[in-house]
């Protein structure tokens, strides 16, 4: 029995007739807009509705029958999991176009050359782009209505890492080396922010009151000409977002403390962000405003270097959307390590010292294209060409995911929370790797071969396989997928067997795990995380 008949067998009998009642008006919902379209495109085609509709009505009773069977048995009316796009739109993509196959053969073997080509395949085209967009309308309905508290995916992955207790720096938890702060800093933290952000920065301060400097600003001048003599921390209580130009200011902060100097800053996230813009207004201003003026202004105009000074000149950089992948990522390229973080009163704050310098050269691409850094035959650092499927600045958060969150099967980082909702369908549908045939054409990859690698992610692997790695360039399809390993160690032992045999016969090695991989993508369904 699956899983779903059973919930359903248990379930209350208000919840079961509310299940097939939403069910049955999704059919007639459904049957509606399939007659609607036929009789449109008749009236398309013939001209005069009274003239030709009863030549072709019992015939569109049998399509009609066989239209709502089809459906029915591919579920198309199920709509589990609406607000997730894909679970929702596939049932409909997959019973259409078997209903096209269905019809197509039918007509082709019982030869029924009455019943117009251009009205079948034309009422089924027209159903089908009917059935999509007000799918579309519901889908977003839903997410609107079910948003007025919307999911905080970041806050959630955050909740993950700490309850799996893996954290290794043990600043992560309460100090017991905790030093009271003044009273007079106690009440600037309370005035400029809650009682809550002053638990937060107490209980996580181990430095001397007199060598704290408490700010909210937004101008790096202010943390320059602070008069405090033997500086130890820096607490910024003013939003990371209204900083017009980030790098610098955190830049600021770093050569102003010493080593093991502490920041403390906040920000609003963008899951923080939709939470208060949705419940800020009733639906559906909320939804409109958030999908139709805010997200088109602060997410898709800073993208695009045509579109950014436009961007800049409608927002001055203020206010801008920060993922928590993107704040932490800027932080740690300008020379800070994250010690602990923690959600205070819609806002996300975070703790970190200094322990290094900024990052030289840092310029992250905000656009489609990224080039990744990874390591190519005989240890030459190649650009891997791909598109972004990750937040910004998220490179140089991996030793931070690996030393939080480990591996999950398949060795992908557990819980990886800088990858974008888009970039999760690309990954899957290798839409984000096209670009590296790029680097195949430019000579740094080969069609089949170990997995291009990160300094971070190589430095995972055993000497011995280090070192056989160099020898071979990089492929475009790795030998992953033809044996489908879970571990960091089967990964390993899967190129190492891979390695040897190319050693031995390149040619057919390549060849053979070509056509492994292919079967398994296509019929086990193989898929990137």
């Amino acid at each position: 029995m699956s899983r779903r008949k059973a919930v359903y067998l248990h379930a209350p009998n208000a919840e079961m007739e509310k299940f097939i009642k939403r069910r049955l008006i999704f059919i007639l919902i459904d049957l509606t807009l399939v007659t609607l379209s036929f009789l449109f495109v008749v009236k398309l085609k013939a001209g005069t509705l009274q003239l030709h509709l009863p030549r072709y009505l019992n015939s569109f009773l049998i399509f009609l029958a066989l239209w709502l069977i089809i459906s029915w048995f591919l579920k198309k009316y199920y709509f589990r999991d609406y607000n997730k796009f894909g679970k929702a739109f596939w049932p409909i993509i997959y019973s259409n176009l078997t209903i096209l196959g269905t019809i197509a053969i039918l007509m082709y073997f019982l030869r029924i050359a009455y019943f117009s080509r251009t009205i079948v395949f034309g009422t089924i085209l027209t159903a089908s782009l009917a059935e999509v967009f007000l799918g579309v309308l519901y889908h977003f309905y839903k997410i609107a209505r079910e948003h007025k508290n919307p999911t905080d995916h970041e806050y959630h992955a955050l909740m993950v890492q700490q309850a799996n207790h893996k954290k290794n720096n043990s600043e992560t938890t309460l100090s017991p080396r905790a030093v009271p702060l003044s009273d007079n800093l106690r009440n600037i933290i309370t005035e400029a922010a809650s009682e809550n952000a002053l638990n937060f920065i107490q209980q996580r301060n181990i430095h001397d009151p007199e060598k704290i400097m408490v700010v909210a600003t937004s101008n790096p001048i202010n943390i320059r000409t602070q008069p405090v003599e033997d500086l130890r921390s820096i607490i910024n209580l003013k939003r990371i977002n209204d900083i017009p130009k980030l790098n610098s200011f955190f830049e600021t902060v770093n050569e102003t403390l010493p080593e093991e100097g502490c920041f403390t800053c906040c920000v609003e996230t963008k899951d923080l962000r939709k939470k208060r813009i949705f419940r800020k207004f009733p639906f559906p201003v909320n939804f409109l405003f958030y999908y139709f003026l805010d997200f088109p202004i602060k997410r898709v105009l800073p993208k695009f270097g045509i579109t950014k000074h436009l961007y800049i000149l409608l927002t001055r950089g203020e206010n801008a959307v920060l993922t928590r992948a993107e704040t932490l990522g800027r932080l740690i390229s300008s020379g800070f390590k994250i010690t602990h973080e923690e959600y205070v009163d819609n806002l996300c704050y975070i703790s970190c010292r200094k322990n290094g310098f900024p990052t030289n050269g840092q310029n992250p691409n905000y656009g489609l294209f990224v080039r990744l850094k990874r390591i190519g035959k005989n240890g030459k650092i190649i650009n891997v060409i791909k598109l972004r499927t990750m937040y910004p600045y998220a490179e140089y958060l991996q030793e931070y995911i690996y030393t939080n969150n480990n591996l999950s099967k398949g060795g992908k980082f557990n819980n990886d929370f800088r990858i974008s909702t888009h970039g999760k369908i690309m990954r899957k549908l290798w839409i984000d790797e096209l670009p590296m045939v790029i680097n195949v054409f430019a000579g740094d990859l080969k069609i089949v071969g170990v997995r291009p690698l990160s300094r971070q992610y190589y430095n995972l692997y055993n000497t011995e396989l280090q070192k056989k790695r160099l020898h071979t360039k990089p492929g475009l399809i790795p030998p992953f997928y033809a044996d489908m390993p879970k571990t960091i160690e089967d990964i390993q032992e899967s190129e190492r067997k891979y390695l040897e045999a190319h050693e031995k016969n390149p040619f057919l090695t390549d060849w053979r795990y070509f056509w492994m991989a292919w079967y398994n993508i296509i019929f086990r369904k193989a898929r990137s995380q």
